[in-house]
C-alpha cells in the first residue's frame, strides 16, 4: 500500500468536494469514495467477470521486475508510432489541461505517453484494481517526483462530472470491460466539447488464432493469478523458442478460410498471429515476454472488435477520428469530441 500519497489540489476541485483526511468518506458526482492510503477509492459494484479481470491485472502489475526494464523500453517505441506526436493532441486544449488515464494499472503507458509533459498537464489516472494498480503508478510517479492525481474506481462510474477533463487516454483498456462500446461512451461522457480521447482495443483476428484465444483464456479462469501465470511459461518459452529460430517461411497462395495472406513470414510471427499469442523480443527477459502473454489470456473480459465497429461507435458518441492506425493486433484511434 502506498503510504501518504499527496493528492494535487486541484483533484479535489475536479471532483468538486473539499481534501478528505484519512479514512474519511464523501460523495463526489454520485460516486461514494474513501480516503485509504492517500488515494479516493470508490467501493463500485462490477460484475464477476469484470471482477476477475481485475483481479488478474492486480496480480501482474505487483510484478515490478516483469514491466520496469524492456516492456517500458518497449512501450515507449510503440506507443509513439501509434499515437505521434503530442504536439497534435495537445493542440488547442490550452494551458495545463487535464489529461484522465482512464485505466492507467501501474501508469506504464502513461507514463510512457506523457513523462515528458508532465509539467505542461495535470494527470489523473483512474483504475479500477483491488488496491493495486493506482497504488504502483502512484509509487512510479512519487519515484520520478511527479505529481499526479489518482482515484481506484470503475471506469463506468467514475466520480467526474459530465465534460471536466480535457484529454481521456486509454490505452487497452476499454475492451477489458463488460461491453467496449459500453465503456467508451462512458469515458466519452466525462470529455469536455473540443477534448480529444486517444484510445486502443484490441482487434478481431482469424479463426484459428480467435479459438486459440478464447480456449486458452477459459481454462485459465479455474486457475489462481499465480497458477496462471506459471501455466504460461511454457508458452512462452515456445515463442521465445521459435523466435530464436530466425526462421522465414513462404506462405505460397493465400488461405482465404484461415484469414492467411500469401507471402514470406517469419515463423515465430505466423504462430503468433495466426496461431496462438506467444510473445518473442530478443533483448527481454523470459519474465517480460510472460507478463505480455499474461497480460493477453488472464483476464476473462478481452472483446476483440474490427475496425468498421470502432468507426460506428465513434460516430455515434459524436468523435470525430483524427488518426486511425489499424494492425493486426488492434486498432488506434485519436478522435476529437464535437463541441
Amino acid at each position: 500500500m502506498v503510504e501518504a500519497v499527496n493528492q494535487p489540489g486541484w483533484l479535489w476541485e475536479l471532483l468538486g468536494v473539499d481534501a478528505l483526511p484519512e479514512g474519511g468518506s464523501v460523495v463526489a458526482n454520485g460516486v461514494p469514495l474513501t480516503l485509504v492510503g492517500g488515494i479516493p477509492r470508490a467501493q463500485s459494484f462490477v460484475s464477476q467477470a469484470q471482477e476477475q479481470t481485475r483481479d488478474s491485472f492486480g496480480f501482474k502489475w505487483e510484478k515490478r521486475d516483469t514491466f520496469e526494464g524492456g516492456i517500458v523500453d518497449y512501450a515507449v517505441e510503440w506507443l509513439a508510432e501509434k499515437y505521434g506526436s503530442a504536439a497534435g493532441w495537445l493542440d488547442g486544449l490550452g494551458p495545463s489541461p487535464i489529461v484522465l488515464d482512464a485505466g492507467c494499472g501501474a501508469s506504464v503507458s502513461g507514463l510512457a505517453v506523457f513523462g515528458p509533459l508532465l509539467d505542461r498537464i495535470r494527470y489523473l489516472g483512474a483504475d479500477v484494481s483491488t488496491a493495486v494498480d493506482v497504488d504502483v503508478a502512484a509509487r512510479r510517479f512519487a519515484e520520478r517526483g511527479a505529481q499526479a492525481g489518482f482515484v481506484q474506481a470503475d471506469l463506468m462510474a467514475l466520480p467526474l462530472a459530465p465534460e471536466s477533463v480535457d484529454l481521456v487516454f486509454s490505452e487497452g483498456v476499454l475492451h477489458h470491460t463488460d461491453d467496449t462500446r459500453a465503456a467508451l461512451a462512458a469515458v466519452t461522457r466525462v470529455l469536455r466539447p473540443g477534448g480529444r480521447i486517444l484510445f486502443y482495443v484490441y482487434r478481431r483476428k482469424g479463426p484459428v488464432r480467435e479459438f486459440t484465444d478464447d480456449y486458452i483464456r477459459d481454462k485459465m479462469q479455474a486457475m489462481s493469478a499465480a497458477e496462471g501465470w506459471a501455466a504460461m511459461e511454457p508458452l512462452t518459452k515456445l515463442g521465445r523458442a521459435l523466435g530464436e529460430l530466425n526462421v522465414e517461411i513462404d506462405v505460397p497462395e493465400a488461405i482465404d478460410l484461415l484469414d492467411i495472406p500469401a507471402g514470406k513470414i517469419n515463423l515465430q510471427r505466423f504462430f503468433y498471429w495466426h496461431v496462438c499469442k506467444a510473445f518473442y523480443r530478443p533483448e527481454m527477459t523470459l519474465d517480460e515476454m510472460n507478463h505480455i502473454n499474461f497480460d493477453w489470456f488472464a483476464p476473462k473480459n478481452a472483446h476483440r472488435q474490427s475496425a468498421e465497429e470502432v468507426r460506428a461507435w465513434c460516430a455515434e458518441l459524436g468523435l470525430s477520428i483524427e488518426r486511425e492506425i489499424v494492425e493486426e493486433a488492434g486498432i488506434t484511434i485519436v478522435a476529437r469530441k464535437a463541441g
